[in-house]
């Protein structure tokens, strides 16, 4: 059965969408069945370039990748989480909406590259520094016997991984 994987940010543009591709690339890379989706609570309609320029130059598709709302994964029909990761202090600090199937929730917090000093090369810079990041996380993630853990197992997991 898929572990579906939803990760949030308050805008959908950078943190959220580089975790989103960096786990489905290295979930297929290692024959896992974990599907990552990503979301926002105030979408902003677009996907930062250099986001997308990232996750490219590290050999991650991007295609029909787009800024959503986090409303679309609390509808009936959308695909239930089995853990929901957010990736930014706005989003964390946040009400979520319910997510079906009560899945296991956990904060890994990342710097907002898009912030970053430096002109054009310096934010190009901190998002492949926070590609990498994120990489790693995700790596440890699938790392994981998803399929045995229990929730309780896995929130601990998860925490000790942001931990490191």
């Amino acid at each position: 059965m898929t572990t579906n994987v939803l990760i949030l940010c308050t805008h959908n543009s950078a943190r959220s969408v580089l975790s989103e591709g960096m786990l489905n690339e290295l979930a297929r890379r290692a024959g896992r069945d974990v599907r990552a989706y990503s979301a926002g609570s105030a979408p902003s309609g677009r996907i930062n370039p250099f986001a997308i320029e990232a996750l490219n130059h590290a050999g991650v598709s991007t295609e029909g990748y787009y800024s959503k709302s986090w409303d679309e994964f609390a509808k009936p029909d959308a695909p239930q989480m089995r853990i929901v990761i957010t990736v930014c202090d706005s989003a964390a600090s946040e009400t979520c909406p319910y997510w079906p199937g009560s899945p296991v929730k956990v904060h890994w917090g990342y710097p907002d590259p898009s912030s970053a000093l430096g002109g054009d090369e310096g934010k190009r810079q901190a998002f492949e520094l926070t590609r990498q990041a994120i990489g790693y996380r995700m790596m440890q993630l699938l790392s994981l016997p998803l399929e045995t853990m229990d929730n309780a197992t896995l929130q601990a997991a998860l925490e000790d991984i942001y931990k490191r």
